[in-house]
């Protein structure tokens, strides 16, 4: 990654970056958790990693430990960052519906479990891959790649409410 002049300008680029990480292990994976750390502080604090980061990148992402199963909102309501977190990304697979699609799934009154099974069993339903990183001073980016196309889709207004919960792990 080039140098920039602010973690917020590196966020978008940063968030690709980690979607590549977690892409070359292929599909099918629970989510994944990352710290953004800045780093150059991280080489102050480690220099031996001077060998395997790139001192050009304002931030580096630092994989966590496995999330717990179960609900992700509850998961990430209760991870708190020590100060030398300046973001967090977090990626996971999800079901994406067209629009006309997902109103008919959410117009049909079942509950948020059979709601995801319907979609989940809807035939214009795609999956995908969803990047969504946030800063401690309240940037945000979001990278979206369907399964079955190589194209990025870009934008913090992809997942709100997940860019919501991650900003809440700062507070």
């Amino acid at each position: 990654m080039t140098a920039v002049s602010s973690t917020s300008d590196a966020l978008p680029a940063l968030a690709e970056e980690v979607e590549q990480f977690v892409a070359a292990a292929g599909w099918d994976q629970p989510p994944q958790l990352f710290a953004l750390v800045p780093t150059a502080e991280l080489l102050r604090m480690q220099p031996e990693l001077a060998g395997q980061l790139d001192a050009a990148s304002v931030l580096t992402p630092i994989a966590q430990d496995s999330l717990p199963d179960g609900d992700l909102g509850s998961a990430l309501a209760g991870i708190m960052w020590p100060e030398a977190v300046h973001g967090c990304a977090l990626v996971q697979e999800i079901v994406v519906l067209p629009p006309e699609a997902e109103a008919e799934v959410n117009a049909s009154g079942e509950d948020e479990d059979r709601v995801r099974q319907l979609a989940a069993e809807h035939p214009q339903r795609q999956e995908a891959r969803l990047v969504a990183a946030v800063l401690r001073d309240g940037g945000e980016a979001c990278v979206m790649r369907l399964r079955d196309h190589d194209d990025l889709l870009k934008g913090a207004e992809l997942a709100p409410n997940l860019t919501a919960a991650l900003h809440a792990t700062f507070t």
